[in-house]
């Protein structure tokens, strides 16, 4: 049984959201006994100068401001360190991911806390953990050459550590409905809890 699952939901929309009902799916599945709810509706801030240059400050050597503006970043990481499963509730909004969850990245992708480099290149320092991503999209298929969300996730997750990445995919929603939720039920049977 999963222990902890995070769960991020990126949809714009709340009622009628397909990503977001995918994901309390997975979450049921994998019946965790603590879940913590990151809504990306509510988006966090995007990065800006201020944010780089406390970031790149040392930590001893950072103001109360800098320590400030870096606050709501420290809290979604120590979300991510604390959760054993990551639950990504993504769809797909003109070939990508929503802006709201590319932000979140943004936050969490913090040289020296969640990866770090080495001669050997760039290693992902969030590992042990397993992500569940529910990709939704009207026409997009995930998997095809214009699909730049699923190998963009599986990318940066990897980038940070987290390799254990799989797909529940309910795609081209707007072709094929029935077949595209009888695909999503069935990745979803397949999951291990």
């Amino acid at each position: 049984m999963t222990k902890t699952v995070l769960r991020i939901d990126a949809s714009a929309r709340h009622t009628g959201s397909e990503s977001r009902a995918l994901t309390q799916r997975i979450v049921d599945r994998l019946a965790p006994t603590t879940v913590i709810n990151r809504d990306l509706a509510v988006p966090v801030p995007a990065i800006d100068s201020d944010w780089l240059t406390a970031n790149w400050t040392p930590e001893d050597q950072r103001t109360d401001a800098q320590r400030e503006t870096l606050a709501l970043s420290d809290t979604l990481i120590q979300e991510v360190q604390t959760a054993d499963t990551i639950v990504i509730g993504a769809p797909i909004y003109n070939f990508g991911i929503p802006a709201t969850l590319k932000t979140w990245i943004d936050q969490i992708a913090r040289a020296g806390i969640t990866f770090r480099y080495s001669e050997t290149g760039p290693q992902g320092l969030m590992t042990g953990k397993r992500a569940i991503v529910a990709i939704t999209s009207g026409g997009t298929q995930v998997g095809s050459d214009f699909d730049f969300a699923s190998g963009y996730l599986r990318h940066v997750l990897g980038f940070i550590g987290i390799t254990d990445v799989q797909f529940v995919a309910a795609d081209q929603l707007m072709v094929d409905a029935d077949a595209s939720h009888a695909k999503a039920e069935a990745a979803l049977q397949a999951l291990a809890a």
